[in-house]
């Protein structure tokens, strides 16, 4: 049986369920890199130059560690997902830069995604890729539409019961159960909505476990996935008009959908050095100084981030929603 290997980093958590659906329906079997470690980061960084961004580092990792273990590994160039809306070059290039940096990998399975070309093209894109396992386009055509249906099914997992998608895949795996909202404790403490990209919000090594000491004090967490498209799509057009990059709801129409509605404090998490996270983060602190509702608090990570850095100013953070919190109540009485 053929192994397909899929590193745990970059759009893993965005599409996991799909891309193995879709291998595991043409008969190849799928094998995952284990959750960063510091070793990972390592060997990572030590193979590109200093200034490439650290979720490309992380990324390089993972594939490393994939190395000798699989016989293929998909890394698809995804350029465009929606008409008129780019993606980062990282992701462009993604593949040939793997190539370049890591020779000894496994035959790469490069298929090339760009919406703008027209379905034609993506179809023919999708049929190439099959073709590494069978040469009849109906077996093709029959597992790209249920790697589609699971797609659906799992985003729509995460915005019914609110779970974050390493919640959302143990569930679909057969794991836990999923937790509605309601199932929090009431009152908690606050409710923290944490935007960002799906690789910064759930790798824990990167992030020093940020959801998980949210939710350890008691907090409600919220996160981009937990909306709806068409609530991400209609937050991000009041804030900034037309969406100019790909995965931008993440960050602009998360942001300010929760600026406006149920949380007590939004965080956002972003990468040093991330040109297009920059201005986008900082639309929504600027919509956060505007509105003088809601706290807001920007995190950019790095490599050699300290954990007692983070720790400290999540304290603080939270500490004022309570503060602030504690304030009303003492109003209302």
């Amino acid at each position: 049986m053929i192994r397909i290997g899929i590193p745990q980093a970059l759009l893993h958590y965005q599409y996991y369920p799909m891309w193995k659906t879709f291998f595991e329906e043409l008969g190849a079997e799928v094998l995952v890199s284990p959750p960063t470690t510091q070793a990972m980061v390592s060997s990572g960084s030590s193979r590109v130059i200093a200034d490439t961004c650290l979720p490309v580092k992380v990324f390089c990792g993972h594939v490393l560690y994939l190395v000798g273990e699989c016989d293929f590994l998909f890394i698809p160039a995804i350029r465009s997902v929606k008409s008129k809306v780019y993606n980062c070059s990282k992701f462009l290039g993604l593949p040939d830069m793997t190539k370049a940096v890591i020779p000894e990998s496994p035959p790469i399975l490069d298929i090339d995604i760009d919406i703008n070309k027209g379905k034609r093209k993506l179809y023919q894109a999708i049929y190439e890729l099959g073709r590494h396992f069978t040469w009849n386009p109906v077996k093709v055509r029959r597992a790209a539409i249920a790697a589609f249906k699971a797609h659906l099914c799992y985003r729509q997992l995460m915005s019914s019961y609110g779970l974050t998608p390493p919640q959302a895949i143990e569930k679909i795996s057969g794991g836990v159960q999923p937790k509605s909202l309601s199932s929090y404790p009431s009152p908690t403490p606050a409710t923290i909505a944490v935007i960002g990209h799906p690789y910064l919000l759930y790798d824990e090594h990167i992030n020093h476990r940020l959801i998980h000491r949210l939710e350890q004090a008691g907090n409600r967490v919220l996160t981009p996935e937990m909306l709806t498209d068409e609530e991400l799509e209609s937050a991000t057009a009041r804030l900034v008009s037309r969406a100019y990059w790909t995965y931008e709801h993440e960050v602009t129409g998360a942001g300010q959908h929760y600026l406006e509605s149920e949380a007590d404090g939004v965080i956002g998490i972003m990468t040093f050095g991330c040109g297009p996270d920059s201005v986008m983060m900082d639309m929504v602190h600027r919509q956060a100084a505007r509105l003088r509702t809601i706290p807001f608090m920007c995190l950019t990570l790095e490599e050699h981030t300290a954990e007692a850095g983070i720790v400290t100013r999540l304290e603080a953070f939270l500490d004022m929603i309570h503060r602030k919190k504690r304030s009303r109540l003492t109003v209302c009485v």
